[in-house]
């Protein structure tokens, strides 16, 4: 988003309503009323159908900027984000907090939420609405009408009557057992004395013994999917080359039980190196760790919206990217939402499927699965996960290589970074923007050099960091990382002039050497890919050998 632009928008509005509240806040503002603000508009937004509602700091009700100095430093106004939160249901707290430099003076912009459905929000325990521009207690009837969200239509707990158990596949129920019983093994001894009825009632996959669309979407036979109509059960598999043209694909259809599996080992899931030894990384891993697969996999099977008929997506590319993408809306309304409150959802798609899943070892209820992607993602020094919430579509992206090396020596270097600094740090180096605050904190840190929108991630080593990470910079990397970077940029651009190739290494070889020492260094590297009879000359370009092809 474009704080600058939308500032605009809001200033060139009707002025203040439900959903939109300006604040002259010139030095200060009272917290414990900020709060009551929090609540009425994330209230007001849900009531109106929005996904968001907006307070402005440094403007008059007339839409007049006059600027405001509160919490001048970025990392004290970022810190109202855990104060709201410990003070809200739910711990909802803003979506996001932007500045605006404008002509008059510094505005700030606070993106509310809106309550999620079925959960009213309240501020130390007290739920606040807006009647016009006024703000004050949310009525009894709005409460409920809130609330009243949550008991909305469950599509996958609907019966499909004249189903019977004959619908399901045996091996899937098998399977449903034996992951119910890892799940709760205190009924591990009971669970072998139940029929199949018993235990699928028990499971939550049928109700009285009645097939509900759960049951079937789960462990229902291939040919048993039409009883889902119009939704659909398909899990679509494509593999797409460095060009993203198609390679190879497969369809997975019922049961999603053993079809998650089945995608899972689809997947080729290679081998990356890491630099060798004597630095901070492991020699090699897995591109995508086990977790993130089935994790990402499990979310998109029990969050989709099957109403609408589409089909669950994973797109594998050849230059190391996973992409999974499910129809329906993102329910919590933002990812940092969910990031920062590390809770549950209040209120499923599909209720009734999420429970059976959960019973099935599928999901977990804690609801930190999603920060447990990015952590992962972290500790890997890989790019974090990232989400495209866009036109009634979830998609998420995961990066299985490092594409910025100075963001994985970051991350090396500082391993107490927050959770917050990483996010910033992923957005530079997949190229987004940043806002001015944002930059500004990440300079002032030392994360980032360079200048708006060309910032880059320092290749200088904190002040605080360690010796060994100096070591690490001094020395460089060894020389098979730089030879891997060789190989990867002449198998993607087919040839590679001397030129390219020290634009792709000169910055990335040790400091201690010159100039002079460095161009020596790469004639070295590249005569030695040639003995190892991997490259060889064509002209004056390089390119792969073609005995190695």
């Amino acid at each position: 988003m474009n704080p600058e632009y939308k500032l605009q928008q809001l200033l060139k509005s009707f002025g203040e309503n439900e959903v939109v509240e300006f604040k002259e806040a010139r030095h200060s503002y009272d917290f414990k009323k900020l709060g009551k603000y929090f609540s009425a508009l994330s209230n007001e937004a849900n009531l109106k159908g929005l996904n968001k509602a907006w307070l402005l700091f440094g403007v008059k009700d007339s839409r007049k900027v006059v600027g405001t100095r509160f919490r001048i430093q970025m990392k004290d106004l970022l810190s109202l984000k855990k104060e709201i939160a410990d003070k809200t249901t739910n711990r909802l707290t803003f979506v996001d907090i932007y500045t605006v430099e404008h002509p008059i003076g510094r505005v700030i912009l606070f993106e509310i939420p809106a309550a999620p459905q079925g959960l009213p929000i309240a501020w130390e325990g007290h739920y606040y609405g807006r009647d016009g521009e006024s703000l004050g207690p949310l009525n009894l009837e709005e409460i409920e009408r809130i609330r009243a969200q949550n008991r909305a239509y469950d599509w996958s707990a609907e019966i499909c009557h004249g189903a019977t158990v004959n619908e399901l596949n045996e091996d899937a129920i098998t399977l449903a057992r034996r992951e119910y019983a890892t799940k709760h093994p205190k009924l591990s001894g009971e669970i072998e004395s139940w029929d199949n009825a018993t235990f699928l009632n028990k499971a939550k996959l049928t109700i009285n013994g009645q097939v509900t669309r759960t049951a079937i979407l789960l462990l229902g036979k291939p040919e048993s999917s039409h009883w889902l109509n119009p939704g659909s059960a398909t899990i679509t598999w494509i593999l797409k080359d460095r060009d993203g043209l198609e390679r190879d694909y497969e369809h997975f259809s019922c049961p999603l039980l053993l079809s998650v599996e089945q995608v899972f080992h689809k997947i080729r899931n290679l081998k990356y190196r890491y630099m060798a030894e004597g630095t901070l990384f492991p020699e090699e891993v897995d591109q995508f760790d086990p977790f993130i697969i089935r994790e990402a996999l499990n979310n998109a099977i029990a969050h989709q919206d099957y109403e609408l008929g589409g089909k669950i997506s994973v797109v594998e590319f050849e230059d190391g990217r996973l992409c999974f993408s499910n129809p329906g809306s993102f329910i919590p309304g933002s990812v940092e939402h969910v990031i920062h409150s590390d809770a549950p959802e209040s209120r499923y798609r599909n209720r009734f499927l999420t429970d059976a899943m959960v019973n099935l070892n599928m999901i977990d209820t804690i609801g930190s699965g999603i920060r447990k992607m990015f952590v992962i993602q972290k500790k890997r020094f890989f790019p974090l996960p990232e989400y495209l919430l866009d036109k009634c579509r979830v998609q998420v992206t995961i990066t299985g290589r490092v594409i910025d090396v100075n963001y994985a020596r970051k991350l090396a270097e500082l391993p107490d970074l927050t959770l917050d600094d990483i996010m910033l740090l992923d957005r530079v180096q997949k190229r987004k923007p940043l806002t001015d605050e944002q930059a500004k904190y990440l300079k002032q840190q030392g994360l980032i050099e360079g200048r708006k929108p060309n910032f880059h991630i320092s290749a200088r080593v904190a002040r605080h960091s360690d010796e060994r990470a100096q070591y690490i910079r001094n020395r460089g990397f060894d020389d098979q990382h730089y030879k891997q970077l060789i190989c990867e940029y002449i198998e993607r651009f087919g040839t590679a002039k001397r030129a390219d190739i020290n634009r792709l290494l000169l910055d990335k070889l040790p400091d201690v050497l010159d100039e002079k020492q460095k161009n020596h260094k790469i004639k070295n590297l590249l005569q030695a890919l040639k003995n190892e009879g991997l490259i060889e000359p064509k002209g004056k370009d390089w390119q792969m050998s073609k005995s190695n092809s």
